[in-house]
């Protein structure tokens, strides 16, 4: 796959989706470091009003260096060198880390000198809901013999608590990666399928040009020989052989030229059309097909003009006329209505066919939709017929539109009256 603009566009959207996660992973940590630095802050400032609580009323003085040691990111010991009750430490705990505004449950443990080891405290929950029914191993310091330890079991979950918008953002930001990567590569593998269906269309269109210039060539060597001349029917069926692989060879130009880019519009060419008489002709080929069809054409003026595509719209017109067909379990009736006003011309195909139910009306015009019922399974089709009858009156700025009964469909066409009548 060459690479394009649209590459371009998507390589650089990527990197702009990556780089802005990345930046906002970074922040994100940055913010969770500055939480994880303000609440050891907040300890240390609790705990040392602690101790100093703890020596009030002693004979003693707070030892000039910090009491308060962080241990690791959620254990602090603070040594006290006075002895000091269990219940005291627990009531001066409690004021002074509700002073500082800490929420998240603490454990602590005390030094017991006689038995030479740890005395686990208290748990305390600001929950009211965690498990206190736990023991906890606080480890002993050399050289302390007065001393607490203070563990924050839940600190890294109460930190990013606090984090909720960074986090969400950061979460949005993936999500919006995800489904910029899930979209990009549908797109490439959509591209990759219309490539394939561009690179079969032009295979097949000029495979079918070489049995098209043979039936040309032929036709126009029978149509010199004077048997067929003398023969007026024979003559005329030879004229409609050679018209007809003319179309179709005009189709099959049309198509490579749409197929020469992914976006290729169709390029009409525009002129002044009699509608009354380019009817009266789609009518002769559609009966060259279907000999036992009734058409028939009303029209409030036989001078009617239209600006279009003459090819395109007796391809439209035709395509309307071969689905109401097709589409008929009895003797096809057609009524061509045309009606023409001051603002615009109003062309409806009325038949009297299996209709089409309210369910499945409005995709009628979709690409490659066929509905699903058992007379659609007798029909061979793709889809593509009313399709391209809604991309060419599109192309016009014509509207269209279709209503139906349990029996019948009636489309019509509502085309701006730009010209007058000649």
């Amino acid at each position: 796959m060459k690479f394009n603009k649209l590459n371009s566009i998507i390589v650089l959207g990527l990197v702009a989706i990556i780089g802005i996660l990345i930046a906002q992973l970074l922040w994100t940590k940055q913010a969770f470091n500055l939480e994880e630095k303000k609440f050891s802050q907040k300890v240390h400032i609790a705990l040392l009003e602690v101790a100093k609580k703890l020596y009030e009323g002693t004979n003693r003085e707070l030892p000039a260096e910090n009491p308060v040691q962080k241990i690791s990111n959620d254990y602090y010991i603070v040594n006290i060198d006075n002895d000091f009750e269990p219940q005291i430490l627990d009531f001066y705990l409690k004021n002074e880390f509700e002073k500082v505004n800490i929420g998240t449950d603490y454990e602590y443990a005390m030094y017991n000198c006689q038995s030479d080891e740890m005395v686990y405290g208290n748990y305390v929950s600001i929950s009211k809901t965690a498990d206190k029914n736990h023991s906890v191993y606080f480890p002993k310091h050399k050289n302390l013999v007065y001393y607490f330890a203070v563990r924050f079991p839940n600190e890294t979950s109460y930190l990013f608590s606090s984090l909720k918008f960074w986090l969400a953002l950061s979460g949005a930001l993936i999500v919006i990666l995800l489904v910029y990567v899930f979209s990009i590569f549908t797109i490439i593998q959509q591209k990759k399928y219309s490539e394939l269906q561009r690179d079969f269309i032009n295979n097949m269109t000029h495979e079918f040009k070489t049995p098209l210039s043979s039936i040309l060539i032929a036709s126009n060597f029978l149509k010199q020989q004077k048997a067929i001349q003398a023969n007026e029917k024979l003559e005329k069926y030879t004229e409609i052989i050679i018209a007809q692989s003319k179309k179709l060879n005009a189709h099959i130009e049309t198509i490579l030229n749409s197929a020469k880019s992914d976006n290729g519009p169709l390029a009409l060419n525009k002129t002044a059309v009699l509608l009354v008489p380019l009817m009266q002709d789609v009518l002769e080929n559609i009966q060259l097909k279907y000999p036992q069809s009734q058409i028939k054409i009303e029209a409030n003026a036989s001078d009617i003009v239209v600006e279009a595509d003459a090819f395109h719209l007796a391809n439209i017109c035709y395509n309307l006329l071969d689905n109401a067909i097709k589409y008929c379990e009895k003797t096809p009736e057609i009524t061509i209505k045309i009606h023409v006003d001051s603002n615009q011309i109003k062309l409806e195909f009325i038949d009297n066919g299996i209709g089409i139910s309210g369910k499945n009306l409005p995709f009628i015009f979709d690409k490659f939709y066929r509905i699903p019922s058992v007379k659609s399974n007798e029909v061979n089709g793709f889809g593509l017929g009313l399709y391209y009858v809604k991309k060419i009156c599109t192309l016009h700025h014509w509207k269209i539109a279709a209503q139906s009964q349990a029996s019948g469909t009636t489309i019509t066409l509502l085309i701006p009256a730009h010209h007058g009548q000649m």
